[in-house]
């Protein structure tokens, strides 16, 4: 009898491979689902694309299962009488201004028990067993203060004061419901935080610096926020000529561009000057305005702009200590080459 030979790559290796081929570049402006999270150094990180999150497939599968189950929840509300409207590819966006802005879930109209003619903001999520035990006997605002902020942003933004949370278990399909209230201090300062951490010129402080603390052990930030210091990432936004500007765009002090696009943002130029807060060298003045020069490793290094005695940040990303040598042959090669260290 005949077997089947073993594959040398798993079926599930390979479409978790896929996945993470595909994964979604970072979001463009300052989400509305993540200011309640609590430090305000991750949030700025994070919207400067400094620090950016890599998944596995399961876990990208994770949250596709999430997203899709969304058009469940519609379909099995729709089915006891809820009049939802503006969900999936018409999802409604409110929008605070100065980069704060998010997608609402949908809206229901009417329908929902003891409050049929009421209005509310409706917002869905999947849980894992243990996360959907705690919400059933703490109540979203205790148990998950993202999403009761996210919903409170929601409810600000569209003028609506009652949201009513659905949440889904993912082990065993039991359905959590919790109407939520609107309020509006609440909702107010997590606009003004918003605008506040995206506007900033600099790093806001952490949240602790104890890197056992219980809110960093598990954050993205954690090995920049506790270790290195040192961004991975070459964009617009970690670049120190980039501004970001009140009416959601982005500014280039070193190419007087306003409005750069985010495709742009995302690649960068060669002109990329690291930001001082995304690094853990001494910052020293440039020989002009467009260059900076770190001290590393006691050597004065030169960064922007690519040429003789200057890296750009790719390179100083890629092998600081290379960058901060006397090396004839390094500096040979880039010279005489336009060669560039990679590694």
């Amino acid at each position: 009898m005949t077997t089947i030979p073993t594959p040398s790559h798993s079926i599930a290796a390979l479409i978790d491979q896929a996945h993470e081929k595909r994964s979604e570049p970072p979001r463009p402006h300052l989400g509305c689902s993540t200011l309640g999270h609590p430090c305000d150094r991750w949030l700025w990180l994070s919207f400067r694309w400094a620090v950016q999150p890599t998944f596995p497939g399961r876990i990208l599968r994770l949250f596709r299962r999430g997203q899709m189950e969304e058009a469940t929840i519609v379909s099995d509300l729709r089915a006891i009488g809820i009049d939802i409207r503006g969900t999936g590819k018409d999802q409604m966006r409110v929008d605070f201004g100065a980069h704060v802005s998010g997608s609402v879930d949908g809206v229901i109209e009417s329908g929902v028990p003891d409050a049929p003619k009421t209005r509310h903001v409706a917002e869905f999520k999947t849980h894992s067993r243990k996360s959907f035990d705690d919400l059933e006997k703490k109540g979203v605002k205790e148990s998950k203060p993202e999403h009761w902020t996210q919903m409170q942003l929601y409810m600000h933004g569209l003028k609506i004061d009652r949201a009513i949370y659905v949440a889904v278990c993912k082990d065993d399909d039991r359905l959590y419901t919790e109407r939520v209230r609107y309020d509006a201090e609440a909702a107010q300062k997590a606009v003004e935080r918003g605008q506040r951490i995206a506007l900033s010129d600099r790093m806001p402080p952490p949240i602790s610096t104890d890197p056992s603390w219980y809110q960093c052990k598990f954050c993205a930030a954690h090995e920049f926020c506790h270790s290195t210091l040192t961004t991975k990432h070459v964009n617009c936004r970690t670049c120190s000529h980039s501004t970001a500007k009140p009416d959601s765009t982005w500014r280039c002090e070193r190419h007087q561009a306003d409005g750069i696009p985010v495709e742009f943002q995302r690649a960068g130029c060669d002109a990329h000057v690291l930001h001082p807060d995304l690094v853990p060298w001494i910052l020293q003045e440039g020989r002009d305005e467009w260059t900076a020069i770190y001290v590393i490793d006691g050597y004065q290094v030169g960064n922007g702009q690519p040429g003789n005695g200057v890296f750009s940040s790719r390179e100083l990303l890629a092998n600081p200590k290379a960058c901060a040598s006397d090396d004839a042959f390094v500096a040979s090669m880039r010279s005489e080459f336009d060669g560039r260290i990679v590694g």
